[in-house]
């Protein structure tokens, strides 16, 4: 249908927590539009594996997943359970326009109760860069970015400086 503007860091909507999908009937055109902007994105940025709803201002509970391996839409996602082993990570987002990456800390396992765009019923485990990866897009439903996760300062870098220190071809972001 259409490329969305992706809303940037700053912007007041992605603080706000989405709401729960309840009419499915009206969800078809969000669906494509996310996929569109996440394919415009990917392309644009030469990275990213994701895009959530409130990223393109629609606060609903709907995250977009693209990968050559899977490609897939959760609704209403919920983490229902979490790994005490966690891993840090070097993360950025589309909406700080992939241009810094912070390094967090995440879960390397998560449960996620979630229904796909056919209203089916899911309940999956998720390890490594998958986790990562939803814990991420999960995080954007509640209005947190993952600057908010940085518990250092000196674990902040410039996307030049990131990508000739650690990023690993073909993982993406």
């Amino acid at each position: 249908m259409a490329v969305r503007e992706v809303l940037l860091l700053g912007d007041p909507t992605l603080r706000m927590t989405s709401e729960e999908v309840t009419d499915f009937d009206a969800l078809d055109e969000v669906l494509i539009d996310l996929k569109d902007t996440l394919t415009w994105a990917q392309s644009h940025y030469g990275m990213g594996r994701a895009a959530a709803a409130p990223q393109i201002g629609y606060l609903k509970r709907v995250v977009c997943v693209q990968m050559l391996e899977r490609s897939f839409y959760l609704v209403n996602p919920r983490i229902v359970r979490r790994s005490e082993e966690t891993f840090e990570v070097w993360d950025s987002c589309f909406s700080m326009e992939a241009k810094f990456f912070v390094k967090i800390t995440r879960n390397r396992s998560i449960k996620v109760k979630y229904v796909d765009e056919n209203q089916e019923f899911h309940n999956e485990t998720f390890t490594d860069d998958m986790s990562e990866l939803l814990q991420h897009e999960i995080d954007h439903l509640e209005g947190i970015m993952c600057s908010d996760r940085l518990t250092d300062p000196r674990n902040i870098a410039m996307r030049q400086e990131w990508e000739k220190r650690y990023r690993t071809p073909g993982l993406g972001m």
